[in-house]
């Protein structure tokens, strides 16, 4: 069901359209989470012994969620979202794996790069494994969750992964080349701001095809539209700020932000509890 928030409060894919919760009790609190949080780097290997760095931080036993990277890699950002997941009330194991093999991008030229370089059926793979990894270690249930990039291939994931327990993606939906959504085969939470301007992939229009596409599938399933905000709303680091004013998007949206971690944190809750 499509539904719109009731909070008040550089076009990077221009060439390629596919291109109780924890308080922000500060700024300085978000920007130092990723620094002090202690995240584990382990290997994966997928089924075709390829293998990747991933970065692993909550309880041993908790359920799991693969959280997927922005355009820009395994950042302070990602990290910050997936050490606040790791916080969350039921307490989850949250697993970042590196997309890009150690790649960041520190400007949008190399971030587009980056982006323009991904293997997308390769990433899925590396979900599939991140996947299995965690529930071959001790984590019962798994979710995937993703932003931007991330977002487009956690529905995807939804799609092509087999096991997937449910799934929560911000602003991002993947080419029906890679997924068709209306074939999802676990249940589906999406976020988008409702100005965001990235035609075909996270705009208003986007998520509302997507929200047909899974009803077709049969899912449960939740779009929610936030009035007021752009493209990568939940991002709250002072850095992360500084970069989207840098690239013409307006400031943060507080009420929206915990809106959507509450949101997300009921969905995971609901169908990741044993």
């Amino acid at each position: 069901m499509l539904r719109f928030a009731t909070s008040s409060t550089p076009k990077f894919f221009a060439t390629n359209p596919l291109r109780t919760i924890l308080p922000f009790a500060s700024r300085f609190s978000v920007r130092s989470m990723a620094n002090s949080a202690p995240f584990n780097k382990i290997q994966i290997q997928r089924d075709d012994n390829t293998t990747f760095d991933a970065y692993v931080i909550g309880k041993q036993d908790a359920p799991g969620i693969v959280v997927l990277q922005e355009w820009w890699g395994v950042d302070f950002e990602i990290k910050n979202h997936a050490a606040l997941i790791s916080q969350l009330s039921l307490g989850f194991k949250a697993l970042i794996p590196d997309l890009y093999r150690g790649k960041v991008g520190l400007d949008v030229a190399e971030a587009q790069h980056l982006f323009d370089g991904l293997d997308w059926p390769g990433a899925v793979k590396d979900i599939h494994a991140s996947v299995d990894w965690l529930k071959a270690n001790g984590s019962k249930k798994v979710g995937v969750t993703g932003f931007c990039m991330g977002g487009a291939l956690a529905i995807a994931s939804s799609v092509l992964v087999p096991h997937v327990d449910a799934v929560v993606a911000f602003y991002g939906v993947p080419s029906s080349e890679l997924a068709d959504p209306a074939k999802a085969k676990a249940p589906v939470q999406a976020h988008f701001g409702e100005l965001d301007n990235f035609v075909g992939f996270s705009d208003v229009t986007a998520a509302k095809a997507l929200e047909e596409k899974l009803k077709a599938s049969g899912v449960p399933n939740e779009v929610h539209i936030y009035p007021g905000n752009t493209h990568a709303f939940m991002n709250r680091s002072p850095e992360g700020i500084t970069r989207r004013k840098n690239m013409g998007l307006p400031d943060e949206d507080e009420a929206s932000v915990q809106l959507a971690w509450s949101r997300f944190q009921s969905w995971m809750t609901q169908y990741l509890s044993s």
